[in-house]
């Protein structure tokens, strides 16, 4: 009996280095060889160089001179990474016809010289309340209060968004999107707050 008990042992024992060690280690090192940013969260800096957030979470954006994201539902306030999830409303629930009404009305009252449809996109949380994309009707909504705001032309503002606009992936997965904070950098990049 203590032969297969000290047998099970070693074996529980090599196996434990083997998956909580070993492989873990090789994976980590794998990874930062050769996906170092993905693998360190796809963090983007400003140009002074202090982190300002990921490429990958979506962040609150609320004065005129930056494209806006799409609404959170994580958390109290949104955007709240420890409370990623969405709102799961249905199509006919009260609670999200009065705030999608809100957003619409929250939207033309912040850019009054857009008269096209509202983008869904901007109205309409994610499922996990973080996407940091807008569809690119979204952006190109935005534009005239953006360029307004950094007293810029609209075409200086769309030619910055159509370079950072992002194809489907691998030619066919997916819409093109547009990365706020991405666009957001490149804006205080190339036009600088007043």
């Amino acid at each position: 009996m203590w032969q297969q008990m000290t047998q099970g042992l070693r074996m529980m024992l090599v196996l434990t280095v083997l998956t909580g060690v070993v492989y873990p280690g090789v994976v980590t090192g794998l990874c930062q060889a050769f996906f170092r940013g993905q693998a360190n969260g796809s963090l983007l800096a400003a140009s002074d160089g202090h982190v300002i957030g990921s490429r990958l979470i979506g962040q609150s954006f609320t004065r005129p001179e930056y494209l806006q994201p799409r609404p959170s539902a994580a958390g109290n306030d949104g955007y709240d990474a420890m409370a990623s999830g969405g709102a799961n409303y249905g199509p006919t629930n009260q609670k999200l016809i009065d705030r999608v009404a809100a957003s619409v009305a929250a939207f033309r009252a912040a850019n009054p010289d857009y008269s096209g449809p509202v983008p869904a996109d901007l109205v309409t949380t994610s499922f996990s309340g973080l996407d940091p994309h807008v569809s690119p009707a979204s952006a190109e909504a935005q534009v005239a209060r953006v360029a307004k705001a950094r007293g810029v032309s609209i075409q200086q503002v769309q030619d910055l968004i159509a370079q950072s606009t992002e194809g489907r992936d691998l030619g066919f997965l997916g819409e093109p999107r547009v990365n706020v904070l991405v666009v957001n950098l490149a804006l205080d990049e190339s036009f600088p707050r007043r």
